[in-house]
């Protein structure tokens, strides 16, 4: 009897963990699912999600919930997209509801973070401008769970040259008492970027070209030098604004990795300006919205205004014709506008297709940031960041802004349901 107890303990126990294995915390059936831009659709499929990673994924005729989960959400996707979380390599943790962060509830900071973020499919973004301490606080909170939002990378203060602090911004800093971030000399930047990467910083961001009352003053190259040698011996990311020709000739020869902007200013890209950025393996931010919010805030003329977008979009194409490296991004955050309907428009206009704007979104960013082997594609033990969509982009690009559900880290944080 006492061995027939143990062994029946024994069997109790092998189900027991059989049935943990199994449990999935989320499944989402009958999707069209992108397991990443290169790869064909999976038509009707299951993604089963446990302790936040990806546990399976194929056609749901085989990918079954399984019989014995005991707590396990169901998601019928009939008729909805299913692709790996987006990324936004542009933003500012800057906004009125984000600054002063230990004064303000997560209630308030989760709110304003799905406003910018959340509700357009982001479960990471790279904060490439703001006080690193506040951004901190609130890496912090969405860390322990406190408050709902995106993973944010962030690069905290950037770096101006002397007398370069944008004549944009200038009177916001002033007003929120955020210290100036103008650097003079090599060794008084060398010491800053290695603070600002003990503190926390993700990556640096330089200001190549920056626009002040008198033009466009560019960083001194050996200063711009020292900044990025510095970042990456540390092995973090350059971020540069370039403004125009000179700004981005800083960028190059300095070793910038992304430039945050495409740059009108510096009129057309050719095809072999295009290909010298590519073989200094820069990739590019477009942020092409961005110049038609700023065109319509200095109220330029309609044909002005067109002028703008239509030079911006030049330079993407030229760049992604070239086989260019694009991150898509918004700089949400220092302008308004968090609808990112706009921006699929313009990247479609500058001839990127579907297939491109998800890289953009995904596999691009991933890579870049040295995220690949957890984020950016929908694959067996990846994690469980993904965007519903409800109608399909492959038809129609704008159909990447109608988001129905985000999944961060196998929660849901998103959803219009």
């Amino acid at each position: 009897m006492r061995i027939r107890g143990v062994l029946a303990g024994i069997l109790v126990w092998t189900l027991a963990l059989s049935t943990s294995s199994l449990c999935s915390d989320l499944a989402l059936v009958h999707a069209k699912i992108y397991v990443s831009p290169t790869d064909p659709p999976i038509e009707d499929g299951t993604i089963l999600v446990h302790n936040g990673s990806i546990r399976a994924i194929g056609p749901s005729a085989k990918v079954k919930v399984p019989r014995f989960a005991r707590a396990v959400t169901v998601l019928d996707c009939q008729n909805r997209v299913v692709t790996a979380g987006f990324w936004n390599s542009h933003v500012h943790i800057l906004t009125p509801g984000l600054l002063r962060a230990e004064k303000q509830s997560s209630a308030e900071i989760s709110s304003q973070l799905d406003r910018m973020f959340t509700r357009w499919g982001f479960t990471t973004v790279f904060d490439i401008a703001s006080v690193l301490d506040n951004t901190n606080n609130i890496r912090r909170r969405v860390a322990a769970g406190q408050v709902h939002g995106p993973r944010i990378l962030t690069v905290g203060e950037p770096f101006y040259p002397k007398g370069g602090t944008p004549i944009y911004v200038k009177g916001f800093l002033e007003e929120n008492h955020i210290p100036p971030a103008e650097v003079e000399s090599a060794p008084q930047a060398v010491e800053r970027v290695r603070r600002q990467i003990r503190d926390g910083a993700d990556g640096i961001k330089i200001f190549a070209g920056s626009i002040t009352g008198n033009g466009v003053l560019p960083m001194p190259t050996d200063l711009a030098k020292a900044i990025v040698s510095e970042a990456h011996r540390a092995g973090k990311p350059v971020f540069a604004h370039p403004s125009n020709a000179e700004g981005i000739e800083v960028a190059i020869q300095s070793g910038v990795d992304i430039l945050a902007h495409t740059a009108p200013m510096s009129g057309d890209w050719t095809p072999d300006f295009a290909e010298r950025l590519k073989a200094a393996h820069l990739a590019l931010i477009p942020t092409l919205t961005l110049f038609d919010v700023e065109a319509k805030k200095a109220k330029v003329s309609a044909e002005e205004n067109e002028m703008w977008i239509k030079q911006a979009v030049q330079e993407l194409k030229a760049f992604s014709d070239a086989g260019g490296e694009v991150l898509f991004g918004t700089d949400v955050g220092y302008i308004e506008q968090s609808d990112t309907t706009e921006e699929f428009q313009l990247m479609a206009r500058a001839g990127m297709n579907f297939q491109k704007i998800l890289a953009s979104l995904t596999t691009n960013p991933a890579t870049r940031f040295g995220y690949s082997s957890r984020a950016g594609r929908i694959a067996k033990g990846m994690d469980a960041d993904l965007v519903v969509l409800k109608d399909d982009p492959a038809r129609d690009v704008t159909a990447f802004s109608r988001v129905d559900q985000v999944i961060r880290g196998g929660k849901l944080i998103y959803s219009v349901r």
